[in-house]
């Protein structure tokens, strides 16, 4: 049945009825058209296409920059510019944290989203430094670790990251990730259907046969680790994306020492997996004598073999002083050997955040700084598989969590702080989940605080959980209970539908222990990485700190009992996310947040198939029908008397009016806008209200603008004419002095004062010298003008008194540090001598300059050389306003000039762009064949020197032989330019 309206209702709240069957049929109308974006007020539902939809081009991207959001068709970058504006204040409110909360299936594209929203976001800052680069470059990495594909999704997220962008006056001074819960047992095992982590397929399809030999990787068909086989399927797919992550590897800024022991780590996992253990004459647990893959484990371990052997089947206790070895039983050693993989697997993508963090961080900035925050979140969505475990339990956990929230901030907070007597409020309805999040919360008696106190239980086993379970919680009506000869068995109904969980491993899995043996083995390993990541301490929320640099933290920083006290409790996997949640709530909470409802079409994963029950089933539990109805009738924006009169006193044409309930009165009224209501210390407002605010108040800056134009223009003019008028006076005055200039010096006088008095010389009389005061200015290090920080709070941050989270600063530019912080031609010979020539930078093979490389010269300079020469002519110059290099090249009636810096490994990269080359050369060759920018700009010809025996490069390096210059066509030479001497460096 197609909907009435055609697809064309840009905001369900808009239509003049409402249904569950309409809203259904208009999203599917809108689907079949391509449309996938929604409006309910301002929530956005995004229903995953399945395909590539051309919509996320540059040219729709400026479409959506500061727009009012009824003006374009529904899209994510609409809501990506709504929180962007919102941060610089923007809007209805002042200033405020903002957040983006993306929910949904697995499967619903909720990764793909917030790829879109980061890029927009990135988009509207107008960055133009690396850093943008660098944030947008960390998806991939985090993709090819954290996601996998499973049987509703083949790019499934598994683990949750909100991902925090800084700001400071809308400029983006870093980023920071929080992860929560990598599902660190799919390493070791994997559903029927499913895959490992996405790493291991690309490290098979990218790595040459050289770099498998020397990690000691063989045919991927041998790894037990890969349960369901290893398909060689999507061969080249998988070596692209392997292309992309070294690529953003390199850009984010990992050194090569890194990029090695990361590799080592997961042949080491894979290897780990193909240890056979089996059992002895004695009932022991025992390693296949001979075998290959514990000696490969062990060399990448770096361990003796046999210490690895026995650390995996057997467990030594001390008692009294003795110390008493045992053997494990197979099934045991087995647990062990897996759980090894899984935690060095862990504890590696633990690491890499960590890192990422570290290099995204924002400099040391001053006291009273105050720094805006965008966050994405991007957690995993609501599970309900065959088989559903601990990790299930924890995901929905969060999904009933984040519904909770949406409840709260749509439903609960309209009901308490407005009732409006035309809504007859019992007629909206939505699930109030409240309960199962008891059921999971509580203490002491809820599913977690049980879990964790049976963990700590050496004899206790998944039954007695359960058994605990039922008699504690028996009772919710929210718990259901198998038969007595399932009682590993229990179903929880989950807003979303009820799911059944299979309590074998919860206990496991929640305590995520090692024996003491194997870590000890860890802490001492010889590959750096592994060492440092063992010896580094676990945080509240489980996430791992090892310090500033990452290897060079070899001390251990785990804490030791006091003398006298007892060792505290290791904290299990439960406690860790519940802690998780409790910070990741408030900093939701603390924040302006935007919602985005992913929906997905059908379970097949196939475009153009819209799945009606399966649908409209996403559509019930998430609340769409009560949404729309409550969007359209309620009151969803609340402004404050004081934020409301400050952000629309224009509207009144009064600068100067007080916030007070009778100002807002004056601007609704003079708005002439209807159905807005006055509470005690807000403004109740439509959600299309502020919008309709926000469009006069455009207005009325235009009307501004005109008048200032027209004040300007008469200013300027009667500036003009005065100027003229002193002008032919100072003429007149110049002609006469001149005439009397023979006369003697006395004379001179008396000529010049009897002029004076009849009126006929007008000399200017001296005027005191008056300084203009200006506010206090500063540059940062991003280049742009800040004023008064002094005088701004300190922000301190969202979700106050319950982070407990490691803060990051990034680094100083180690080669300030070494060569100074201010650049001259003295200190940039000085590095490129020290740090670029021992590599060769610049030089073909036998130390010869290439011929399109140039010394320290002037961008004037490099222009000039420039002049007359073909179309795409270029050269790389050593910059002398910071230590890195310079390309410029010839386009049609000027010069373009690109900044070259390198990325922690000493690789080089042009600023703003994402490809990382490996050498100046290699960047010089693939933009000969590939377009350097969107205009579609290549290189042709080098630009030699102008002078071959006066070589621009002498003052770098003393090389000896032929230098090389080749000459092409000349091109009409450039015009004329001008230029002006400055100490600003652009």
């Amino acid at each position: 049945m197609a909907s009435k309206f055609g697809g064309k209702a840009d905001d369900l709240a808009t239509l003049p009825k409402l249904d569950a069957q309409i809203i259904l049929q208009e999203l599917r109308q809108r689907y079949s058209q391509d449309k996938i974006y929604t409006y309910v007020g301002d929530i956005l539902i995004a229903v995953n296409p399945f395909k590539t939809l051309d919509i996320y081009n540059k040219k729709v991207s400026n479409k959506y920059k500061e727009i009012v959001k009824s003006s374009e068709p529904p899209h994510i970058y609409a809501v990506a510019d709504a929180a962007y504006q919102a941060v610089l204040g923007k809007g209805v409110a002042k200033p405020q944290h903002q957040c983006c909360v993306i929910s949904g299936e697995s499967g619903a594209g909720k990764t793909e989203s917030t790829k879109f929203l980061i890029s927009q976001i990135i988009e509207l800052s107008q960055g133009n430094t690396q850093l943008e680069q660098q944030i947008l470059q960390v998806n991939s990495l985090l993709e090819a670790f954290g996601n996998a594909q499973t049987v509703m999704n083949d790019n499934s997220s598994r683990f949750g990251k909100y991902i925090q962008i800084k700001f400071i006056n809308g400029l983006v001074i870093g980023a920071k990730i929080s992860e929560y819960l990598l599902e660190k047992s799919r390493v070791a095992m994997q559903n029927t259907g499913e895959e490992n982590f996405h790493i291991f397929y690309y490290m098979f399809a990218g790595l040459s046969q050289q770099e498998l030999q020397n990690y000691h990787l063989g045919s991927p068909n041998k790894y037990n680790f890969f349960t369901n086989g290893f398909k060689n399927k999507d061969v080249k797919k998988n070596k692209e994306l392997y292309d992309t992550l070294m690529n953003a590897v390199d850009l984010v800024g990992f050194m090569e020492e890194e990029q090695t022991n990361m590799f080592q780590i997961l042949s080491l996992v894979l290897n780990m997996g193909n240890i056979e253990i089996e059992e002895g004459e004695d009932d022991g647990a025992v390693t296949m004598d001979k075998q290959e893959e514990l000696k490969i484990t062990a060399q990448l371990l770096g361990t003796d073999p046999e210490k690895l052997s026995s650390v995996l089947t057997s467990t030594t206790t001390v008692t009294r002083g003795s110390l008493i070895r045992r053997r494990l039983h197979k099934h045991q050693a087995l647990d062990v050997r897996d759980a090894t993989a899984k935690a060095l697997y862990g504890r590696l993508f633990s690491w890499i955040v960590n890192k990422i963090n570290h290099l995204l961080a924002p400099p040391a900035l001053a006291q009273g700084t105050r720094v805006m925050e965008i966050g994405i979140l991007d957690i995993f969505g609501f599970e309900h598989f065959e088989h559903n475990s601990f990790e299930q339990s924890c995901i929905n956990l969060a999904n009933e969590q984040l519904q909770f929230f949406f409840n709260q901030h749509i439903f609960m907070w309209e009901q308490e702080e407005y009732k409006k007597e035309e809504i007859d409020w019992t007629t909206i309805t939505f699930e109030d989940n409240k309960p199962v999040l008891d059921l999971f919360l509580n203490k002491p008696i809820g599913l977690l605080a049980l879990l964790d106190e049976e963990s700590h239980f050496p004899q206790s086993t998944d039954q007695t959980f359960v058994q605990k379970l039922i008699k504690n919680c028996g009772k919710s009506k929210h718990l259901v209970t198998s038969n007595k000869s399932r009682l590993e068995k229990f179903t929880i109904l989950h807003y979303a539908g009820k799911v059944e969980y299979d309590s074998i491993g919860f206990l496991e899995k929640n305590r995520d222990t090692l024996p003491n043996s194997v870590t000890e083995v860890l802490q001492k390993s010889g590959n750096e990485l592994i060492c440092t990541i063992f010896t580094g301490s676990i945080t509240r929320t489980g996430s791992i700190t090892v310090g500033k640099h990452g290897l060079d933290n070899r001390k251990s920083r785990v804490s030791k009992p006091r003398e006298g006290k007892p060792a505290a409790k290791k904290a299990t996997v439960s406690s860790q996310f519940r802690t998780s949640l409790t910070i990741l709530m408030g900093k939701l909470t603390a924040a302006n947040p935007h919602f985005i409802r992913c929906i997905k079409p059908n379970h097949l994963k196939v475009s153009n198939d819209f799945d009606n029950k399966y649908v409209e089933d996403q559509l019930k539990y998430t609340g769409v029908l009560e949404t729309t109805r409550i969007r359209r009738e309620g009151y969803p924006v609340r402004p404050t008397f004081s934020e409301f009169v400050d952000s629309f006193k224009m509207i009144a044409y009064d600068p100067f009016l007080k916030p007070s309930e009778s100002s807002c009165r004056k601007i609704l009224k003079k708005s002439k806008l209807n159905d807005w209501h006055i509470g005690k210390t807000k403004v109740f407002l439509k959600y299309w209200q502020t919008e309709k605010l926000a469009k006069m108040l455009e207005d009325v800056n235009k009307s501004v603008i005109h008048m200032q134009k027209a004040v300007r223009g008469f200013l300027i003019r009667r500036r003009y004419k005065r100027l003229r008028k002193a002008s032919k006076t100072d003429k007149l005055t110049a002609k006469t002095c001149l005439q009397l200039i023979h006369l003697p010096g006395h004379e001179i006088d008396k000529q010049i004062e009897l002029l004076r008095k009849k009126k006929k010389l007008d000399l200017p009389k001296p005027k005191r010298d008056q300084t203009t005061k200006y506010a206090s200015l500063r540059f940062d290090q991003m280049g742009t003008q800040t004023a008064n920080f002094g005088k701004q709070t300190v922000d301190e941050g969202v979700g106050d008194g319950c982070i407990d989270e490691e803060e990051f600063v990034r680094e100083p530019d180690p080669n300030q540090q070494r060569f100074g912080a201010i650049t001259t031609k003295e200190t940039a010979v000085q590095w490129y001598k020290e740090t670029q020539a021992p590599r060769g930078a610049g030089m073909l093979a036998d130390g010869v300059f290439h011929d399109w490389f140039h010394g320290v010269i002037t961008r004037r300079r490099a222009e000039r050389l420039l002049t007359n020469k073909p179309l795409g002519c270029f050269l790389i110059r050593v910059s002398e306003s910071r230590f890195g290099y310079s390309l410029t090249f010839r386009v049609a009636n000027r010069c373009k000039h690109y900044m070259i810096d390198q990325t922690r490994s000493g690789k080089y990269v042009i600023v703003g762009m994402p490809k990382v080359f490996k050498t100046l050369d290699e960047m010089v060759t693939y933009h000969q064949e590939n377009e350097i920018n969107p205009e579609g700009d290549l290189l042709t010809m080098p630009c030699g020197q102008e002078d071959e025996d006066e070589a621009d490069y002498e003052d770098l390096l003393k090389v000896m032989g032929e230098k090389r210059h080749r000459n092409g066509d000349n091109a009409p030479p450039l015009p004329e330019r001008r230029y002006r001497q400055s100490t600003v460096h652009r």
